[in-house]
């Protein structure tokens, strides 16, 4: 018995297939935010279209930039930065903080007023970090709660180049950052704590910006029109990562998905399988713009390990996984240093406590991240998803191994990065 609100999911016999997942979020949004400011139509192929970027793809119309799908393929008509307009009414970035952040790189040097929300979940979210490095380029920007909160106005500025540091390790800032670099009078670098994913520089590059990496520090030099994009989008790492999980820690299961994007900011949770002995291979077989290539996981025995440290920006989005992983491994497992979770969709240390307790894991929530004893296993019970997509597939995730039915509350939010995800959770269980 299932519906939109809520689904029960079953503890599956064995988990056998293979599968695509869908086109990478992180990169659809820079596709179509990319895509507006590059001088002529831009070609995405295979993009992930979730709530998240439905909610880009709306910013960007509301800006003027015309864009359409045909079949697989999404065409951006960009008309470079001097061909955006000012939006006639407020935009709306809906529950995604990548939109928020982004767009306001974008809006911090455009010659307009504008203004930019989203819903009560987003405008909890901390926009400081963003809001603090543009100020320092020159940008006019007045935000609620002293400069940390959405709403946020933008009057029209004049950026100037700047050195920057950052306390955190974000591409969203990074991003930010980027884009207003590129409407500044001079270069402009950021210096980070650790490595964050590099999806913007990668494409800016692609658009023939120059855009350059030392020590830690990225730099960036404006250097006229950016080129139009031409792109095929892989497949979402952080999506794969719940089939990867699930088959590595259910005793008969072998999952392969192919064509998954292995930025290696983004598969941290690859180097935590391996410190776990996790049964999983990967096979690279493209590397420009963006390594890609087939994961295969299978049923493994798996032993306790910590993650910590540079680590952590290089999982953050498959966090969750951690606890579950370490509640089947042998021993006691520990994620530390990632407080950033608690700025997520949900408060993600708490949630994802919350959900996995629900089903009869505990798992000790620390302030920085969690503390989680091997040995056990999901009962069945009700956990809630607490209107965040990753918490909603990692309840189904420790579901398909567990010893009963879960139901899943607001399961429905699954859709914000994988609308299919239930379609494939159903292919692959027997």
């Amino acid at each position: 018995m299932s519906s939109a609100r809520f689904r029960v999911v079953q503890p599956a016999r064995r988990l056998r297939g293979e599968l695509r997942v869908p086109g990478d979020k992180s990169i659809t949004h820079r596709g179509l935010l990319l895509g507006a400011i590059g001088s002529g139509d831009s070609r995405v192929r295979r993009p992930g279209l979730g709530a998240d970027t439905q909610a880009t793809a709306g910013v960007v119309a509301a800006l003027g930039i015309s864009h359409a799908v045909h079949g697989d393929e999404l065409v951006v008509r960009g008309r470079g930065f001097s061909g955006l307009r000012e939006p006639s009414d407020v935009l709306s970035c809906d529950n995604s903080g990548t939109t928020l952040r982004l767009v306001s790189g974008i809006l911090a040097g455009r010659p307009f007023h504008s203004f930019v929300t989203g819903d009560a979940s987003l405008r909890r979210r901390p926009m400081g970090r963003v809001v603090e490095p543009l100020r320092a380029m020159g940008a006019q920007i007045h935000a609620r709660a002293d400069g940390t909160r959405a709403p946020m106005a933008f009057a029209p500025a004049s950026l100037h180049g700047a050195r920057l540091r950052s306390p955190v390790a974000s591409a969203q800032v990074k991003s930010a950052v980027l884009l207003a670099a590129l409407q500044a009078d001079g270069p402009t670098s950021l210096e980070q704590p650790a490595p964050s994913r590099d999806h913007t520089e990668r494409l800016l590059r692609a658009q023939g910006a120059t855009v350059t990496f030392d020590d830690g520090t990225v730099s960036c030099t404006p250097n006229g029109p950016l080129a139009p994009l031409d792109l095929d989008i892989p497949g979402d790492f952080s999506s794969a990562a719940f089939w990867i999980a699930a088959a590595v820690v259910h005793p008969d299961a072998e999952i392969t998905v192919r064509d998954v994007g292995l930025n290696p900011g983004r598969t941290g949770l690859l180097d935590v399988l391996r410190a776990m002995g996790a049964d999983v291979r990967v096979e690279v077989e493209r590397h420009e713009p963006e390594p890609v290539g087939t994961i295969m996981a299978r049923s493994s025995t798996l032993k306790a390990a910590d993650a910590g440290g540079d680590l952590v920006p290089r999982l953050i989005d498959e966090a969750p996984l951690v606890a579950l992983l370490a509640a089947h491994a042998d021993g006691e497992s520990r994620l530390r240093d990632a407080a950033e979770l608690a700025a997520k969709e949900s408060n993600r240390l708490r949630t994802t406590a919350a959900a996995l307790a629900a089903l009869g894991v505990e798992v000790d929530e620390q302030p920085d991240g969690f503390v989680t004893a091997g040995g056990q296993r999901a009962g069945g019970g009700r956990a809630d998803a607490a209107g965040d997509h990753r918490i909603a597939m990692l309840a189904a995730a420790a579901a398909l191994s567990g010893s009963g039915p879960v139901t899943i509350d607001g399961a429905d939010s699954a859709a914000v990065s994988y609308p299919g995800f239930w379609d494939d959770l159903a292919l692959l269980s027997e």
